[in-house]
């Protein structure tokens, strides 16, 4: 995945298994090398940024990456099922999301509609914490990029509490977990959680 990213980011991407004969080949089963988990920002498609093609990569999305039951179902599927040794938690920066979140967070904000705000609501401890180490009060953290690192960090833990099945398979040395940070002027993504035995 690193040296597809590569090749995205220099522009000499290969566009592999991109074809009829690819459609052809998993067209009855898929063995993925990976389940990635990101936000579902229109300007991130993990195909493209790591330069694979169809039956590559299990991808889950949603606004802002945030951990649901939906989305543990679908990664626990993806390692159980299907079969991944690994899971890549994908972060971004200028997120829609984590700037809501941080909107939230000041005095008088208006409310956002409800289901929305289940997604900035789980933003928020990332918000207060960075704001707290800050020495910042309410409303006054203007660090997009230390809350996106902060919630990246939460999701991961997150995922693992919240699934037994695949807490259990890092611990036997199934599966690794990485959460990684997206630039979107750049295009680089890069590690800054692994959690298990990551094979390069």
């Amino acid at each position: 995945m690193k040296a597809g990213n590569d090749r995205f980011i220099e522009g000499v991407q290969r566009h592999p298994r991109q074809d009829a004969e690819r459609r052809s080949q998993i067209e009855s089963a898929q063995s993925p090398m990976a389940a990635l988990f990101g936000c579902a920002d229109s300007r991130i498609a993990a195909e493209i940024i790591f330069d694979k093609g169809l039956g590559d990569l299990f991808v889950v999305r949603n606004a802002g990456q945030v951990i649901s039951s939906s989305v543990i179902g679908s990664l626990e599927y993806a390692v159980e099922v299907v079969g991944v040794p690994l899971i890549v938690v994908l972060s971004h920066d200028n997120c829609g999301a984590v700037a809501a979140a941080m909107e939230q967070d000041k005095p008088g904000s208006t409310p956002l509609p409800p289901h929305i705000g289940e997604i900035t609501e789980a933003i928020a401890p990332a918000v207060q914490r960075v704001r707290e180490a800050q020495g910042l009060q309410a409303g006054e953290l203007e660090d997009h990029e230390a809350v996106g690192r902060e919630h990246l960090r939460d999701t991961v833990s997150t995922l693992l509490a919240s699934s037994e099945l695949i807490s259990d398979a890092v611990a036997i040395g199934k599966l690794a977990v990485v959460g990684a940070n997206y630039t979107l002027a750049e295009g680089r993504v890069s590690p800054a959680v692994v959690i298990g035995a990551l094979d390069e």
